[in-house]
């Protein structure tokens, strides 16, 4: 069964704190979308708040709710050193790097880095992407985040349907490889997915758009 993970592109703290009060208890982990309009259009916390991330910091607030839920946290910036010793300290669990936003040299240099803070490590790389851009990190990191959708940091965005043969093709190369997919997951492209070998499944809209987050995951859960 593939782990169902909600995601969230929050603009502030207060955000965090009540999207994560609504799945609590009924999933493991949420990933946070951090964007900071120079990678991706958009900007989220805490290039949106950026003076209360540095406050959050300094006071070593931590997380939301830690007791409760583990966070992972998808880097769509131009530069992962400038946030990553301040989530570490917030107390991620996840963090995500996409291979497009940073140099072969800082990449090593962010995996290690997050090695050394027991962080589980995954690549996220667009359906453009080549996938064999992956192979020198493979024996670093822990998994693997393909997109589901082809214009990321936008939620609600169409499927994209090369991310099946992707899988397909990145599961048979690597047959314990976690694959999560982020974008473009719902009720129907769920099981479609999984089918292909994926293991984690990221999703925003369908689950905080329902009207029904409780069912929305457990149905999620059940097509999978």
């Amino acid at each position: 069964m593939a782990e169902i993970i909600p995601a969230i592109m929050p603009k502030t703290f207060e955000e965090i704190i009540s999207n994560v009060a609504c799945v609590r208890g009924l999933v493991s982990y949420l990933q946070i979308d951090v964007m900071d309009g120079i990678f991706v259009p958009d900007k989220s916390w805490p290039y949106s708040a950026w003076s209360e991330f540095q406050e959050l910091v300094k006071k070593d607030t931590g997380l939301p709710f830690w007791q409760d839920i583990e966070y992972e946290f998808d880097l769509m910036v131009k530069n992962p050193s400038q946030i990553l010793d301040g989530l570490i300290r917030l107390g991620a669990q996840r963090i995500i790097f996409h291979i497009e936003s940073v140099t072969t040299v800082e990449l090593e240099s962010l995996i290690e880095k997050s090695k050394e803070s027991n962080l589980e490590i995954g690549i996220a790389l667009n359906n453009d992407t080549p996938l064999e851009t992956l192979f020198p990190f493979m024996d670093k990191i822990d998994f693997v985040q393909l997109m589901g959708i082809a214009r990321i940091g936008f939620q609600g965005e169409p499927f994209d349907e090369r991310v099946i043969s992707r899988i397909k093709k990145l599961r048979e190369m690597h047959p314990q490889l976690i694959i999560s997919i982020d974008g473009g997951v719902n009720f129907e492209t769920a099981p479609l997915l999984v089918g292909a070998g994926a293991n984690r499944l990221v999703s925003g809209s369908a689950i905080f758009e329902s009207g029904d987050i409780k069912g929305a995951i457990n149905s999620l859960s059940s097509v999978v």
